[in-house]
């Protein structure tokens, strides 16, 4: 799909992209047919798009794999889709906030854990990514263009200004490999930063292959989520200042010395390893 095409539907169908939604058509087509090579899928594949758009991925998408199940929020596109649009047959398209998408539900429709491919809206790009963690029992993998800031947290190394909540919760569930650059010649709108696309491995499940012991993920999220909400704090401080659970200073203390942490460290010297031992020593005690 050229520039000009996707010029020519917005202005036909008064389809303006929407700011509020963060939306940025890809205009390239050799740009979308290398994302999907990048991608590895294959023809018995079934590959869920979040964020069909004007159908820049999905069209090469569709050439190689089974089927595609297409999510699109914006009533506008979805009207124009089905009514002039020229989505190949083996793809479904569903009017869904990818924000409110049943996951669960789709892999089962899917005969298997998740595949996803998405130019992601910057402005949703967070959320979904916490909602990908919050399904990773249902994910396989996500490839995601994301803007380059965001891309670089999930990969970002402790100790680092980028590393913080997503980081260490995508390194307890997922792998993240670098496909591509993206700059901004790349979409319509132009948008003011870099993007990247990323391809999101998850581990297996109980054979993940990142060896962390058995621990209470909802409670390792707590514990992370308090340690970088203040992270200028030492942890013992922002431990026991939680929003999240009650831990009184004293009570901390004792939790950290057992899981063999200083509690004068910062949130982002720990690693996923640390940060799983924490959480594995606080569940003895709440």
């Amino acid at each position: 799909m050229t520039l000009q095409k996707i010029k020519d539907i917005l202005k036909n169908e008064k389809l303006a992209p929407s700011k509020k939604r963060g939306q940025n058509f890809l205009i390239h087509n050799h740009t979308a047919a290398r994302i999907v090579e990048l991608a590895g899928v294959s023809k018995e594949e079934t590959v869920v798009e979040l964020g069909v758009g004007l159908g820049s991925l999905t069209g090469p998408l569709s050439e190689k794999v089974k089927n595609v199940i297409g999510l699109e929020i914006d009533s506008g596109i979805i009207e124009w889709q089905r009514n002039n649009g020229n989505l190949p047959e083996n793809v479904t398209l569903l009017h869904q906030d990818l924000l409110e998408a049943d996951f669960a539900s789709l892999a089962e429709a899917c005969g298997g854990k998740l595949k996803i491919l998405a130019n992601l809206p910057y402005s949703i790009s967070n959320p979904l990514l916490f909602k990908l963690l919050d399904n990773a029992a249902v994910m396989e993998w996500a490839v995601l263009m994301l803007q380059k800031e965001v891309a670089m947290r999930l990969v970002a190394s402790p100790g680092t200004k980028e590393y913080g909540i997503i980081s260490v919760l995508m390194a307890g569930n997922a792998s993240v490999v670098h496909l591509l650059d993206v700059g901004p010649g790349e979409f319509h709108p132009r948008p003011k930063v870099d993007s990247v696309v990323v391809k999101i491995i998850f581990h297996p499940r109980p054979n993940r292959s990142l060896a962390l012991p058995p621990h209470n993920p909802e409670l390792l999220r707590k514990i992370v989520r308090s340690a970088f909400q203040q992270r200028r704090k030492t942890l013992l401080n922002a431990l026991s200042a939680s929003p999240f659970f009650s831990c009184d200073k004293q009570t901390c203390r004792m939790v950290l010395a057992k899981a063999g942490i200083d509690p004068t460290i910062r949130s982002e010297r720990l690693t996923i390893e640390d940060y799983v031992t924490l959480a594995r020593e606080m569940e003895q005690i709440l």
